[in-house]
């Protein structure tokens, strides 16, 4: 029987450096080079892993741009069966309860599932709170920091990494988990599943017209969440001191003398 596994990603911007619209309070994208978030790599290697394991069908979604589409081929090159885009201008702007809500639709549209693998956070925001709340709006069980997993009798056994401890839950299907970030090594792309793409396309495009949301529901008017205000990142210049003599102990005193004029305060 297997697996029918969909696993979450997301396009997100491969810079520190990022500009604010100061009217929206929203990423401004355009002209910044992007990439698959390396912690949903992640979550793809555990639902790959697992198709090995049990059999069954991985499918990828993401709410994106329109250029995410090279990133969706990307784990498409990895060993994913088949893509969904959800790129829409009326999904723009969207906060964490817009866009879990827009993919909880999506994956209603793809039922039946087993399972739903989310990576654990995002490199652009961190803020943790997709997998959570698509469990939620599905309602389905859902467990983090999840670094193996296990399928036996119609239930999922997480093992979860904590701090000091290793935990293992048993949920029934469906349910959600986030895989840790770091817990695997994602795989390299292979030609002939990149061959696969380019000649099957089993990449599917879905707008709103698929879906049929609520405007109020989506997008920035469906984000309660608003930036009041967004201040840049100061830069402070480095004073390139350098201590030039060659005694160990001197050259210790001397920067313990200049963390103290620098204001350090030794308790």
């Amino acid at each position: 029987m297997g697996l029918n596994m969909i696993v979450a990603v997301k396009w997100v911007p491969n810079t520190q450096i990022v500009n604010i619209d100061p009217t929206t309070g929203t990423l401004i994208r355009e002209g910044i080079p992007s990439i698959v978030n390396p912690h949903d790599l992640n979550a793809v290697e555990l639902a790959l892993r697992l198709k090995e394991k049990y059999g069954g069908t991985v499918t990828a979604i993401s709410m994106a741009p329109p250029a995410a589409r090279a990133g969706l081929e990307f784990i498409m090159g990895m060993g994913v069966d088949r893509a969904i885009l959800i790129t829409d201008k009326v999904f723009a702007g969207a906060d964490t309860l817009a866009t879990s809500y827009t993919l909880a639709k999506a994956i209603e549209k793809l039922k039946p599932y087993d399972l739903l693998i989310f990576g654990h956070e995002t490199i652009d925001s961190s803020t943790a709170h997709i997998g959570a709340q698509v469990a939620s709006w599905l309602k389905i069980p859902y467990i983090y920091y999840v670094i193996d997993t296990e399928y036996r009798d119609g239930y999922i056994f997480a093992k979860r990494r904590l701090e000091k401890k290793i935990e293992i839950y048993k949920l029934p299907i469906p349910c959600l988990i986030a895989v840790a970030m770091r817990s695997n090594e994602p795989r390299p792309i292979k030609l002939e599943y990149k061959l696969r793409v380019k000649l099957e396309n089993p990449l599917e495009v879905w707008t709103n017209n698929e879906l049929q949301l609520s405007r109020a529901c989506i997008g920035l008017r469906g984000s309660p969440t608003r930036v009041e205000k967004a201040v840049p990142t100061p830069t402070i210049p480095r004073k390139k001191m350098k201590y030039e003599g060659q005694d160990v102990k001197e050259a210790v005193k001397w920067l313990v003398d200049k963390l103290l004029e620098e204001g350090l305060k030794i308790i």
